[in-house]
């Protein structure tokens, strides 16, 4: 494995997983261990190799778009708010598509850069079809309970010394799945180290072993506002 991330002090102090200086980059494909955390999740836990479905995967993981991508059954939508290397550009807090549009969403790493977060879910949310599902990743502090914010920290350098990094706006804590659940999500949470399906205790996929997998549905009685 190849080492890849930040070394900065805060992400040691707040102990941030999903970012951090590690021992984590496949020397082979390239990917990370976040990729292959989510790889095999999507692959023993969701219909997205199997059925047909329309998925929109925001800021998608070179490794993932690349699979996604040869899916015959995936009817794929890749975007972000720089459209150089995406399908459409999309701004999450004003998202371009109609209601109940997505039978899948991924949007990893992308909510942390977000002023307003919660605008930003309850969009993901509108869009997403009833029982439809979405994976939403973030880097999560274990030291915080509570998301840490602060509004006057606004130049790259001083996110960067507070936030880990220069275009992050907080820190999320232990309260972000109820952050998603505020936003009209059902949350449900899977660690690798607690199902085999990740790769069981001997870890041969080198995940970590901290992180969690933020798996939100969309109740068939959620009315979107």
């Amino acid at each position: 494995m190849f080492t890849l991330g930040l070394d900065l002090p805060v992400l040691d102090e707040k102990k941030i997983i999903g970012g951090g200086y590690r021992l984590a980059m496949c020397p082979v494909c390239g990917s990370s261990d976040r990729e292959r955390l989510l790889y095999l999740f999507l692959h023993q836990r969701t219909n997205i190799f199997i059925e047909n479905i329309r998925l929109l995967h925001i800021a998608p993981e070179k490794n993932l778009k690349r699979i996604f991508a040869n899916c015959q059954n995936i009817d794929y939508l890749t975007a972000d708010l720089n459209p150089e290397e995406v399908m459409v550009k999309i701004d999450v807090t004003k998202i371009q598509y109609p209601d109940n549009t997505f039978d899948a969403i991924i949007c990893n790493h992308v909510l942390e850069h977000i002023i307003d977060d919660s605008k930003a879910m309850k969009e993901l949310l509108r869009v997403l079809k009833p029982g439809g599902w979405a994976v939403l990743q973030v880097p999560v502090s274990l030291t915080l309970e509570k998301t840490f914010e602060d509004a006057t920290v606004i130049t790259p350098e001083e996110r960067e010394k507070v936030f880990g990094q220069k275009d992050h706006v907080r820190i999320y804590g232990k309260d972000y799945t109820q952050r998603l659940r505020e936003s009209g999500f059902v949350v449900y949470e899977f660690k690798w180290k607690d199902y085999p399906v990740f790769g069981g205790a001997q870890n041969k996929y080198t995940l970590n072993k901290d992180e969690v997998v933020y798996f939100c549905t969309k109740s068939d009685a959620t009315e979107n506002h």
